[in-house]
C-alpha cells in the first residue's frame, strides 16, 4: 500500500467510527475497515455498550467491557470480510486490546484471520493495552504501522484518549453570545441568541456526552429539560449544581453541592468520559477559575445587545492585569447559519 492509500482507507475507517459515537461510551468510538486488493472488504464500528452487574470491574477501565453484539470494531470488521480477511491489511483507529476480561482479545482474533498488515492510527493509553496489542501482532509476525492519521484520530477520541490519562471527564463548556459576548439580557431573556442550525448542533454535542450539568440558577430561570433532541441520539445523565427546584424539566437528575473538583473526579470513577457544561455564567466562571474546563465550545450570533447591563459569558472576579490573562488558540471555527461555533483550548 503507498502512503495514499494508508492515508485514504484509515480515513474511510475514521468514518465508520463516528457510527458508534453515540452508544459505544464508555468504550471507544473505534472504526476498523479491511482492505484486500485495494478494496474495502470488510468495515466494523464498535457495538452498543451494555453493562454486567454481575462483573466487578474498575469503572475506570471499559476498553474490554462487552458490546451488546458481543463484538468490537475489529473483530465485527473481520467477521464482514471472512476469508477475504487472509492476507488483507486491517486498518483500525485504536490499538486492539490483547488482554482477556469480558471479551477475547482482538489480537488472538487478527492473528487467526490471516490478516498480514494492520495500521493503527493511535496507541491506546488504557493501562491494560498501551503498547501490549501491538507487540502481540508482531510477535506473531504480522506487519504493524502506526500513527497513521494521528490528528484526525486523535481528534475523533480526544474525550476517551482523556479519560485513560487523567482518571477524569474531557470538560466541554458551551455557551452561546451575541458579539458583544452577552448571554442574556438584563432581565433574564436569552431565547434565542443562536439559530436553528446552532441549536442543533448543540443537541448533538449533548448526545455525544455521558453528562451534563448546569448551575440551580439556570434551572430556576430557564427551567430547561436537557434533553436531546433535533438529533437521533440518547439524552446525557443530568446533574444540577445546586438544589433542584420541585416540579423542574431537568428531572429525573442529580444535585451536587459540593466541590465542583470532586464532582469531576467522581464521574471520572464512574466511567464518564465526556462531561458537558451548560451554565449558567456563574457556573461556567467558577469553573473556568478553577481550570476544570478542556474546552470552550462559544456559539457566537451576529447580533449586539449594547451596553454593560446584560449577563457576560463568565460572572465573578476576572484577572487583575493583562500578564494574568489566560490564552490559547482556537482549535476549530465552524460556519452554523449566520452563527460561528468557536472551539478554544487554553495553552
Amino acid at each position: 500500500m503507498s502512503s495514499e492509500d494508508d492515508s485514504k482507507f484509515m480515513a474511510e475507517a475514521i468514518e465508520v467510527a463516528e457510527k458508534a459515537r453515540f452508544h459505544s461510551s464508555p468504550n471507544p468510538w473505534v472504526g476498523a475497515v479491511v482492505v484486500a486488493k485495494d478494496q474495502i472488504v470488510g468495515e466494523g464500528a464498535t457495538g452498543p455498550f451494555k453493562t454486567d452487574n454481575e462483573i466487578n470491574e474498575s469503572p475506570l477501565f471499559f476498553h474490554n467491557a462487552v458490546a451488546a453484539d458481543g463484538v468490537h470494531a475489529e473483530i465485527k470488521a473481520l467477521e464482514n470480510a471472512g476469508e477475504l480477511a487472509n492476507g488483507a491489511t486491517l486498518y483500525t483507529t485504536l490499538e486492539p486490546c490483547n488482554h482477556r476480561g469480558r471479551t477475547d482479545p482482538c489480537t488472538d482474533a487478527i492473528i487467526q484471520s490471516g490478516v498480514k498488515r494492520v495500521v493503527v492510527a493511535l496507541i491506546d493509553p488504557d493501562e491494560r493495552v498501551s503498547g501490549a496489542g501491538v507487540d502481540a501482532l508482531r510477535a506473531a509476525g504480522i506487519e504493524v504501522d502506526t500513527g497513521q492519521n494521528i490528528a484526525d484520530a486523535d481528534k475523533q477520541l480526544a474525550p476517551y484518549l482523556h479519560h485513560r490519562r487523567t482518571g477524569r471527564p474531557y470538560v466541554l463548556l458551551k455557551l452561546a453570545a451575541t458579539l458583544d459576548g452577552r448571554i442574556a439580557a438584563p432581565d433574564g431573556s436569552s431565547n434565542w441568541i443562536t439559530g436553528e442550525e446552532a441549536r442543533i448542533d448543540v443537541h448533538k454535542i449533548r448526545a455525544e456526552s455521558d453528562a451534563i450539568c448546569v448551575g440551580a440558577g439556570t434551572v430556576r430561570s430557564d427551567d430547561p429539560s436537557l434533553t436531546v433532541r433535533s438529533v437521533d441520539g440518547p439524552n446525557p445523565r443530568r446533574i444540577v449544581i445546586g438544589e433542584i427546584p420541585e416540579g423542574a424539566q431537568v428531572e429525573p437528575a442529580e444535585s451536587w453541592k459540593g466541590p465542583l473538583g470532586g464532582l469531576i473526579q467522581k464521574l471520572g470513577n464512574e466511567g464518564v468520559l465526556q462531561l458537558l457544561v451548560e451554565g449558567g455564567a456563574d457556573l461556567a466562571g467558577q469553573m473556568h477559575r478553577e481550570g476544570l474546563i478542556d474546552r470552550y465550545v462559544i456559539y457566537v450570533s451576529p447580533s449586539i445587545m449594547g451596553g454593560d447591563d446584560g449577563k457576560p459569558l463568565l460572572s465573578g472576579a476576572g484577572i487583575a492585569t493583562m500578564e494574568s490573562i489566560k490564552r490559547g488558540k482556537f482549535v476549530n471555527v465552524t460556519q452554523l447559519g449566520e452563527d460561528v461555533r468557536l472551539d478554544l483550548v487554553l495553552s
